[in-house]
């Protein structure tokens, strides 16, 4: 039985990256044996919390040398000349948010994508500074209370222009958002029911929600600010709305919804009166607890967890008025997340998820302490180098997930298309950029392909890491070296003759041991890696192609 009943005792080391694994993007071997030596309960109040972001916003500099600028806050009076093209700064501003991710030590970061990927909007809907505000309205709300953050969703400047709710007039009503409230933000569809019937909701539903959404709109920056967040949105332009009374099928019980006064106050009791309705429906309480079992867990939901897990979730969600820390508490420090709930605790959870190329990335970069350029000194380097052109450009994009511009308002295919889930993120179109990622790396370049010699901003020094970083206690011993890198680098560890693959075969190329040690003392004494970084760059190769690497 599926339980989800609190693991007793400390994590040990194997529960304690799987948990980093699955919650944070910033994955070190520090980390892990920090909080190995706590409970579960322990971990998640160090993960579960806001951590002070590396700089509250991106800056520009024009050129190099060039005194560095901020944009967004506080925002360029409206007749100055703006530092760059806006193409450009939102490319800044996607910068920005991965680097955050890659020094985030909790799990903001990573729940900002779990409510990116169905709350989606592209940056090209809205300028750069609305789709920072709205990746600030998604850190705002990922611990907080969801039922609020779907609110504010509903007036946030990018989304009401990504899903058309600016073209939604009281004389010309547009349902896309409606629609996309029902479907992607909350209750789901369900099975089809019948003609226009989708067992949640129905096409009659969808359009007397959108009278509902008619007359919000995009807003100036200066123009509003929400009280609550203290971020830029928009609001409600009473002139455009729809007052009449509004009345929903038999799916809400033939709920109706008549608006208290023909103005402002009333659009937003209105607003309040339909996110009431739909989170009274149990099944919005389901929907969000599958999605982020989907997300986090494994994407495959049986009967049994369905009955044991999903529903246990939902109450708990509903009990806490839609607070989000309750269900991760509960859901993180289970027996079923750490795969302790029956006598088999390797054939579910750990390992069960093929990584997307953001787990790729962030996770490789922050284990490996990879060199940043820093983003205030060297802006070009830092954003456009590294992050736009080498990161996104040439490792995401590539290898399948073109971040923040998922294909559709769905999200990214890997997270939700049934049945093939995250299996997307490899295939035979996304496999080369998997596996020149330890190239790139090690090269810094890009590798492979057109511009393959172009500059990746940063490169991975073995040699230097392993001698300094105190990762590895005994750099020169072989068996050391590869047992604690395998321990730490793959969710479970390897077999005997697993093991004997990197080390035997790939690290020492069939010599005898004693060979690296006397390799890694030369290189000590004389500064020389020549020799050290071959062996070094086959086991790291090997270890970053190994299927065991591929998922967590």
């Amino acid at each position: 039985m599926a339980s989800l009943n609190p693991l007793q005792g400390v994590l040990g080391q194997r529960r304690a990256a799987h948990l980093l694994r699955r919650l944070s993007f910033r994955y070190t071997r520090a980390r892990v044996d920090a909080l190995a030596a706590q409970t579960a309960a322990q971990a998640l109040s160090d993960l579960l919390q806001l951590n002070p972001l590396q700089l509250d916003q991106p800056v520009y500099a024009e050129s190099p040398g060039a005194t560095p600028e901020t944009w967004i806050n506080p925002p360029q009076p409206p007749n100055a000349q703006m530092p760059a093209d806006e193409n450009e700064l939102r490319r800044f501003v996607m910068g920005w948010w991965l680097n955050e991710a890659l020094h985030d030590p909790g799990a903001a970061h990573r729940l900002s994508l779990f409510f990116h990927q169905f709350l989606a909007v592209t940056p090209d809907y809205g300028s750069s500074m609305e789709f920072y505000d709205y990746l600030m309205l998604l850190r705002w709300g990922c611990l907080g209370n969801f039922k609020k953050l779907v609110t504010k969703m509903v007036v946030d400047n990018c989304m009401l222009e990504y899903i058309d709710n600016d073209q939604n007039f009281v004389n010309n009503p547009n349902e896309n958002y409606a629609r996309e409230f029902f479907e992607l933000h909350t209750i789901g569809r369900g099975p089809t029911a019948g003609p226009g019937d989708y067992t949640n909701y129905t096409e009659d539903d969808i359009v007397e929600a959108a009278r509902v959404l008619t007359g919000f709109n995009h807003a100036d920056r200066d123009e509003y600010q929400d009280a609550e967040t203290g971020l830029p949105a928009g609001h409600g332009y009473p002139q455009s709305h729809d007052f009449g009374l509004k009345t929903f099928s038999a799916r809400f019980n033939g709920a109706t919804i008549q608006p208290p006064s023909n103005d402002l106050a009333g659009m937003n009791a209105e607003l309040n009166a339909l996110v009431d309705m739909v989170f009274a429906q149990e099944e919005t309480a389901r929907n969000f607890c599958r999605r982020l079992y989907r997300f986090f867990i494994r994407r495959h939901i049986d009967a049994e967890v369905e009955s044991d897990i999903i529903g246990p979730l939902a109450q708990t969600f509903i009990a806490n008025t839609f607070e989000i820390k309750p269900v991760l508490e509960q859901l993180f420090q289970s027996e079923h997340f750490f795969d302790a709930d029956d006598t088999l605790s390797t054939d579910e959870n750990l390992g069960a998820l093929i990584k997307s190329p953001l787990d790729l990335a962030l996770p490789t970069m922050a284990f490996f302490d990879l060199p940043i350029p820093d983003p205030v000194a060297d802006t070009t380097a830092h954003y456009v180098t590294l992050y736009d052109k080498g990161i996104m450009g040439r490792l995401m994009d590539w290898a399948g997930m073109f971040m923040f511009y998922p294909p559709d308002v769905a999200g990214y295919p890997g997270y939700y298309q049934d049945p093939d889930y995250n299996r997307q993120f490899f295939n035979s179109a996304t496999i080369i950029a998997r596996y020149k990622w330890p190239e790139m790396l090690l090269t810094g370049t890009h590798a492979w392909g057109p511009g393959s010699a172009q500059d990746l901003g940063t490169k991975f020094d073995f040699a230097a890491w392993l001698r300094d970083s105190g990762v590895i206690p005994d750099p020169s011993d072989s068996y050391v070296v590869v047992q604690e890198l395998l321990r730490y680098l793959f969710p479970e560890e390897p077999d005997n003759d697993r093991f004997n693959y990197f080390h035997t075969t790939i690290f020492n190329d069939g010599l005898p041991p004693a060979d690296w040690t006397y390799e890694w003392q030369n290189f000590l004494s004389t500064g020389d890696d020549s020799e050290v970084q071959i062996p070094l760059g086959r086991l790291f190769n090997a270890m970053l192609y190994a299927p065991e690497y591929q998922v967590y």
